[in-house]
């Protein structure tokens, strides 16, 4: 008689993966002697299963998301607290930060830069939950056949205590600048960019629905502030956490964040401080910043308001956060635009209240101003989770971006029109004003009179006394909008998640539910089999 050995309950496998483990060696153990050539039946990996997180909707709020995952393992809870846009700046998607949080592989709880101190707070919560609350296991994806994850992804390693290790971001090569063009006519309130890089000889190469990862560099004028805040030169060495060695001045502009992610200063300013309460409140800032004191502050502003904190720059520069890419939808198709690809960046600047000093995004500046034709920037393509043109090039396409949301679209029709797809096009474009503000206006309209565009309706929102969005366009054209759907449409949406895009999918609802009669529930319904079925598909940010 055989004796089946079964994995120990302290094993590092939740309880799926355990019982798929111990049937696995049990198969194994239990086969006959092969004699005379026999062969066993090959042992395959059970089926992906289709993971259930209703809470993956970057249009829904934090508490909403964390409701939804109410009940669940403590680690999917991690999970419905990033911002669900599976962008991969902080290197992750949100389920594999989650789960390297959960299995103590990752210690930074501030890497997820489109929730922004939201939800770094509210890690921060999860993980300093008391004993005697839920413990945070590992949620290990179940892999497939090739150790494909169930949502599509190839698990890139995972260690002998389960934490899997952080995907690999793409290197970085440099792509030249082509082209810089301010799109908005004179007298907009809005400066939106389209910037072309020349690609020959980078070996990038991208599919219409992809994002490109921008390196970008930080303001020279905020570097040079900052030296001068610490009586520097800016040629002094500094040694970064990977073992790089570059001057002050460079580790300041290229690696350093100076603006999003300024907690790590505070550890280094507190030791640095001549003044006792300065330097507690300083260090009460690194453990909990609750009442929000530094929203929205960069390291010039800290330096500023922590006058007697003062040390080397190479010691400050060595402990702030690396800078990350920043992430762009693709507004070009390679069919069209061979060897080059094009972005529609619209600029930051503000003004914070009470301080004179102008504040820079970082990359759309970078973009729009520093980095002139012929400068090289370091780019990487980001292939999309889930953004993608119909296999079936017969299939209607509708498609709902205002402002820079317009970018993916452009790069639709782009390939549609290459590749002679017969599939209906249908755009819903808005912005501020139409003699200044119709982003692409030449292009678009050029399509619709070529007939690519079978339906371009805009909507410009300060052209008339009462305010008119795109959703507004798609409640008035509610029953063609419904005859396109019931003929096979897929739906598309790119822009801002936390208020266009849920008033597009609010609206959506409400055009599916009277024009089918059905009400709500089935209105709902038959959106989530849209979605299941990639009809309804959102690029979001």
């Amino acid at each position: 008689m055989i004796t089946i050995p079964v994995l120990p309950e302290s094993a590092p496998f939740n309880p799926t993966q355990r019982a798929w483990l111990n049937g696995f060696f049990a198969g194994i153990l239990s086969l006959p002697a092969i004699s005379g050539g026999d062969i066993p039946a090959p042992v395959t990996a059970p089926p992906a299963v289709e993971e259930d997180f209703p809470w993956h909707d970057p249009a829904l709020p934090l508490e909403e998301r964390l409701a939804l995952a109410e009940g669940r393992p403590a680690g999917q809870v991690l999970m419905a607290a990033m911002a669900q846009l599976d962008c991969g700046s902080c290197g992750y998607l949100c389920q594999t930060y989650a789960e390297a949080i959960s299995g103590g592989e990752e210690k930074d709880l501030a890497k997820c830069v489109p929730g922004g101190k939201e939800t770094a707070r509210k890690l921060k919560e999860l993980v300093a939950r008391p004993a005697s609350g839920p413990a945070l296991p590992v949620i290990l994806p179940q892999p497939g056949p090739n150790g494909v994850h169930s949502n599509g992804t190839r698990l890139n390693g995972v260690h002998s205590h389960g934490a899997p290790t952080a995907p690999a971001r793409p290197q970085p090569v440099p792509a030249r600048v082509l082209e810089v063009k301010r799109l908005n006519g004179e007298g907009s309130d809005k400066d939106v960019r389209h910037v072309a890089f020349d690609l020959r000889g980078s070996g990038l190469r991208y599919e219409v629905g992809d994002a490109l990862g921008v390196h970008a560099e930080n303001c020279g004028e905020l570097a040079d502030a900052i030296l001068r805040a610490l009586a520097a030169s800016g040629d002094e060495p500094v040694v970064l956490a990977d073992g790089r060695r570059l001057l002050a001045r460079e580790a300041l502009l290229r690696e350093c964040d100076l603006t999003r992610r300024v907690e790590p200063a505070l550890a280094v300013m507190a030791g640095w401080s001549r003044g006792p309460a300065e330097a507690a409140r300083l260090r009460a800032l690194a453990e909990d910043d609750a009442e929000g004191f530094l929203d929205g502050l960069d390291l010039l502003d800290l330096l500023e308001r922590f006058p007697a904190a003062r040390g080397p720059v190479e010691e400050l520069a060595a402990a702030l956060a690396p800078l990350q890419p920043r992430l762009y939808s693709i507004a070009s198709s390679l069919k069209a635009h061979a060897e080059q690809v094009h972005l529609t960046v619209g600029m930051v600047r503000y003004r914070r209240e009470g301080c004179p000093r102008p504040r820079k995004g970082v990359a759309s500046t970078f973009l729009g101003e520093r980095a002139c034709a012929g400068a090289a920037v370091r780019l990487f393509i980001q292939p999309s989770h889930g953004f993608r043109l119909p296999v079936d090039p017969a299939a209607p396409v509708i498609m709902v971006g205002p402002g820079t949301g317009i970018a993916p679209f452009r790069a639709f029709l782009q390939e549609r029109q290459a590749t002679g797809a017969r599939g209906k096009n249908w755009l819903f474009f808005g912005d501020q004003r139409r003699a200044t503000d119709y982003l692409y206006r030449e292009e678009l309209e050029a399509h619709q009179s070529a007939g690519l565009l079978s339906r371009l309706d805009l909507a410009f929102s300060r052209d008339q006394a009462e305010k008119v969005y795109v959703q507004h366009r798609m409640q008035e054209n509610a029953a063609e909008l419904w005859r396109w759907l019931e003929t096979g449409a897929h739906f598309y949406v790119c822009g801002d998640a936390q208020r266009m895009a849920r008033d597009v999918d609010r609206a959506l609802h409400q055009v599916i539910a009277e024009q089918s009669g059905r009400g709500e529930a089935a209105a709902k319904a038959y959106v989530a089999d849209l979605k299941r079925a990639k009809r309804y598909q959102r690029d979001v940010y």
